[in-house]
């Protein structure tokens, strides 16, 4: 499989010698990032649908729960509006985030997709 799944029919002697490089390949070691697992085993391909699904169940996770906070103030179960605006807050800096790397990922796709063969 090429490095560029979505297109199978083109190859290119440079694309061919490409190898995927490994976490150990690193100088300063793997590079991790926080809340998001790792997925072993998989080609990049798979990964990075992997932390993307990761990604898209956080925000999902961040609305429900500000959307159950804001719902128990507005019923009077609880007195906190400050944790409500901090937790609608953080779901809209999320839900942000994810915008932006939907974008730069669509970006890039349509960069390399400009790109001469």
């Amino acid at each position: 499989m090429s490095l560029i799944g979505s297109i199978g029919g083109l190859t290119s002697p440079f694309l061919n010698r490409l190898q995927p490089t490994k976490s150990t390949d690193s100088p300063t070691g793997p590079v991790s990032l926080p809340g998001i697992q790792s997925p072993s085993g998989t080609t990049p391909t798979e990964g990075f649908g992997k932390v993307m699904d990761q990604m898209i169940s956080s925000v999902d996770a961040k609305q429900n729960e500000a959307s159950a906070i804001t719902r128990d103030v507005l019923m009077g179960k609880n007195d906190q509006v400050h944790q409500s605006m901090i937790a609608m807050q953080e779901a809209s800096v999320a839900f942000q985030l994810m915008v932006e790397v939907r974008n730069k990922v669509v970006d890039s796709y349509q960069e390399l997709m400009r790109m001469a063969v």
